[in-house]
């Protein structure tokens, strides 16, 4: 997987948890990480705080809850 991948998946689902990346590109989530931070260096992608940033309708998120990511472009 190379960083142009990641890109258009954000760009596609504009947010998505650590975990549906890993899944989806069948990468550690440590390694995501790494290109995540490189497309938020480059102003791209932000770290979305926690249950607050999430849309989901099941009430199920918590502190501490999914690492989820946004394309800001």
């Amino acid at each position: 997987m190379i960083l142009s991948e990641l890109r258009d998946y954000l760009r596609t689902h504009r947010r998505a948890t650590l975990d549906d990346m890993a899944a989806r590109f069948d990468k550690d989530p440590d390694a995501l990480r790494g290109m995540l931070d490189e497309w938020a260096r480059k102003g791209n992608v932000a770290k979305v705080s926690d249950a607050a940033g999430c849309r989901s309708a099941c009430g199920g998120c918590a502190v501490g809850g999914p690492e989820i990511h946004e394309w800001t472009e």
